[in-house]
């Protein structure tokens, strides 16, 4: 597959220029974290490494492993782990999320991200290509293994971000609290003022007590179509 190099912020990636490609949804789910310390993360179902690796950035004393079941892309981290020159901090691990309880030891991070696929295998119109359509659709992965690969990972307290479709807010809900996984904070995504949401972003806590925080929407493009500023300042612009 022919390739391209892409950047955001301050990091570089290698894409599949036929396969799956990173949105303004990596930007949004790493920009949506928001602890002051942490020591181990995990990014699951990670891609081209994206947003792992702009966490890695953002927290230069965290360790970093980056989970993908697909073959074609977990090339692409190992790639894209060393042009980013992260080797020391940022580990590739091609892996069946599903089973990520034999792949790696529990409570060994205290946060966990993840950008799933959020589409049923029956709704909407599956993806061109097989790579991006197990990354975008529930092919190899549905959200209750992704809530309990996220609570195997966690240690008591830590957190869990991910971005998901609002229609869908409630199955999540009900898939985090079956695994102790509290939800604390989320935030709905419009493209404008004017228009329904079609991303949520949620943080749970591992272990945490009931208590919700919703956050004030976050809107992406202004009336004439550009950027918002908070966008801009997502992206390090302005």
């Amino acid at each position: 597959m022919k390739t391209s190099l892409d950047g955001l912020r301050d990091v570089k990636v290698y894409q599949n220029m036929d396969g799956y490609r990173f949105s303004v949804d990596a930007l949004l789910l790493y920009s949506f974290v928001n602890m002051k310390y942490v020591k181990a993360i995990a990014d699951l179902g990670a891609g081209s490494g994206i947003i792992g690796l702009l966490l890695a950035k953002k927290y230069p004393d965290a360790t970093v492993l980056l989970a993908e079941l697909q073959e074609s892309l977990y090339r692409l981290v190992e790639k894209n782990i060393r042009i980013n020159g992260l080797e020391e901090r940022v580990s590739a691990l091609l892996a069946d999320i599903n089973d990520i309880g034999s792949a790696c030891p529990a409570a060994s991070c205290d946060l966990v991200v993840s950008n799933p696929p959020f589409r049923k295998p029956l709704s909407g119109r599956l993806s061109l290509g097989q790579e991006r359509a197990v990354a975008r659709h529930e092919l190899r992965l549905r959200l209750p293994a992704l809530a309990k690969a996220a609570s195997h990972l966690l240690r008591a307290k830590g957190r869990f971000c991910m971005i998901f479709h609002p229609e869908r807010l409630v199955e999540v809900i009900d898939a985090l609290r079956e695994v102790k996984l509290e939800p604390k904070r989320i935030r709905f995504a419009h493209n404008d003022a004017g228009a329904v949401s079609k991303i949520v972003l949620v943080e749970a806590v591992k272990g945490a007590r009931p208590g919700l925080k919703v956050e004030k929407p976050l809107i992406l493009y202004g009336a004439d179509g550009s950027y918002t500023d908070e966008l801009r300042g997502m992206y390090g612009e302005g």
